[in-house]
């Protein structure tokens, strides 16, 4: 099935092969000479279209906006190898698509995995990354010893079951009855309730009470008709599966991130580039308190917390409010130099 892009005035799609793999992504320049450029790194469920809100402010700054449908979304290519969604290989990709772009330097931002990439770009491309922001997604460091994250944090056991092909049985082949689950699960995703006012959704239990989905029949007030149907579209018209890969690589950038660690088999690096992290007060799969002791991999951290659940920058975009601070603004564009 095609999907046809939203149109934008403010950017446009563009496609680049990156290491064999072919990547969609927005494109958006400023009216006058950009400043500098700003990478930005979406997350599940979602799509590069989950800027949208912040790229008139970045533009407004001087800045470009580059950002990737990521591996297995939208119109970026969908392997079906696992080896194409770890973290050094979206590390890679973003750093091979920088050089297509004639890019020595970017900013980056990223929300949920996309964030948990932002780190780990910055890790193994310290000379691309000036500086980066990430909401949402705690810093974990690498480790001598794998820790399976959906069984060490109560909030994220739903885990296990993304990990599954549950949800891709529950969807089924591609046809209308396809779209319509695909849809009963984007908006559970996005916060829309059961009669009675549950959710179908417990990042602590779980994950999605597949048997219940059927009683999700209003739309998320999140996104706009339009923005939702062009959600639901990307979604199914390719295997669902394939963007749930993401959850489940923890192995594969275990063994990768053994290369970071030191002669003793710890890590005891720090971020000498500005960094901000921003949290969700809401947000039950990755509470802000997650971030704690956060400071000791970093020169320099910035931190904030937002009175939102785990999609916060749809909920309280920078433009509307002059004291969100889920934004960036404080990031030091002046570095790009």
């Amino acid at each position: 099935m095609e999907v046809q892009p939203i149109r934008s005035p403010k950017f446009s799609y563009q496609t680049a092969t990156l290491n064999g793999v072919t990547y969609n992504y927005i494109d958006a320049e400023p009216a006058g000479e950009a400043v500098g450029t700003i990478f930005l790194i979406h997350g599940w469920p979602d799509l590069s279209l989950r800027w949208r809100k912040q790229i008139p402010y970045l533009l407004s700054k001087g800045l470009r906006v580059i950002a990737p449908d990521m591996m297995g979304y939208g119109g970026t290519d969908a392997p079906e190898d696992l080896s194409f969604y770890t973290f050094k290989r979206a590390s890679d990709d973003i750093a091979t698509l920088a050089s297509h772009l004639g890019l020595s330097r970017i900013i980056l931002g990223g929300h949920d995995w996309g964030g948990a990439v932002v780190y780990r770009a910055a890790l193994w491309h310290p000379e691309l990354v000036a500086a980066f922001f990430v909401i949402s997604t705690p810093f974990a460091p690498p480790r001598v010893t794998y820790v399976d994250q959906a069984l060490a944090l109560p909030t994220l056991r739903y885990q296990l079951q993304f990990r599954t092909d549950a949800i891709q049985d529950y969807i089924g082949p591609v046809n209308a009855q396809n779209a319509t689950r695909v849809r009963q699960i984007l908006n559970t995703l996005y916060g829309a309730r059961l009669p009675g006012g549950a959710s179908a959704f417990n990042s602590s239990g779980d994950g999605l009470a597949l048997d219940l989905l059927d009683g999700v029949t209003k739309d998320t007030s999140l996104l706009t008709l339009d923005e939702l149907d062009f959600y639901v579209d990307n979604y199914a018209a390719d295997p669902f599966n394939r963007t749930l890969n993401w959850y489940r690589t923890g192995e594969l950038n275990w063994r990768d991130e053994l290369a970071l660690l030191t002669g003793d088999d710890t890590y005891a690096a720090k971020y000498a580039q500005p960094a901000l992290y921003i949290g969700g007060s809401q947000d039950t799969a990755l509470p802000p308190i997650l971030s704690t002791g956060m400071e000791a991999y970093f020169d320099s951290l910035a931190r904030g917390v937002v009175n939102g659940t785990h999609w916060v920058m749809w909920e309280r975009p920078a433009e509307s409010d002059p004291h969100y601070v889920c934004f960036p603004r404080t990031l030091p564009f002046a570095t790009l130099t």
